[in-house]
């Protein structure tokens, strides 16, 4: 697929069949989220991929932040930010810093990285001909699901994305696009000066 196609096809698909994905799909896709853009290569994003019994214990421990129907997706990749990733790279003697206060940084590089990371998710999925959506993991829930899966206390799930094949064509039932429409182009890019 041209990539023009894969940008113009991204959705989030809420509904899913019953039909599995296959490992080579799912590892394509993991293999590009690692391929994302890293502050300093600091390579601060981890993934947990979850199918099967896996699904029941994660939607036990978190609370949905989307519609009932992303359930019916096999496969669910949670991403984490490692910000002690970026801390510890960037108090290395090539960058300069000696210590690794957080102030430094203008912005959180660990969230902006592991979001250009779970973009490179949804738009692989399209690419290999899947649906997926991604949602939120409120914060109350992090502990638990740290604890339920074994994940390291320094792993911030920034979200989860479902992926499978989509049960529908065109924009799901509840979705904000079948409420709003997309701003015009001239209104959200300046060019030059705003």
């Amino acid at each position: 697929m041209e990539f023009q196609d894969v940008v113009r096809r991204r959705r989030m698909v809420r509904e899913f069949t019953d039909e599995p994905v296959s490992d080579a799909s799912v590892r394509r896709i993991m293999r590009n989220a690692l391929r994302g853009p890293s502050a300093g290569y600091s390579q601060g994003q981890a993934f947990l991929v979850l199918r099967g019994e896996e699904l029941t214990r994660f939607y036990g421990s978190v609370r949905l932040w989307t519609l009932e129907t992303v359930k019916t997706a096999p496969v669910v990749v949670v991403a984490f930010a490692v910000k002690d990733a970026y801390l510890d790279r960037y108090a290395e003697p090539d960058k300069g810093w000696t210590d690794r206060a957080e102030d430094r940084w203008p912005v959180p590089f660990w969230y902006v990285d592991t979001g250009m990371a779970v973009l490179l998710v949804l738009q692989t999925a399209v690419d290999e001909g899947l649906g997926a959506v991604y949602f939120g993991i409120g914060a109350e829930d992090f502990d638990r699901l740290r604890a339920e899966f074994g994940v390291p206390a320094n792993h911030v799930p920034i979200g989860a994305v479902a992926i499978g094949h989509g049960a529908q064509e065109g924009v799901s039932e509840g979705a904000s696009p079948r409420t709003r429409s997309r701003r015009p182009f001239e209104e959200a890019v300046r060019f030059g000066h705003w």
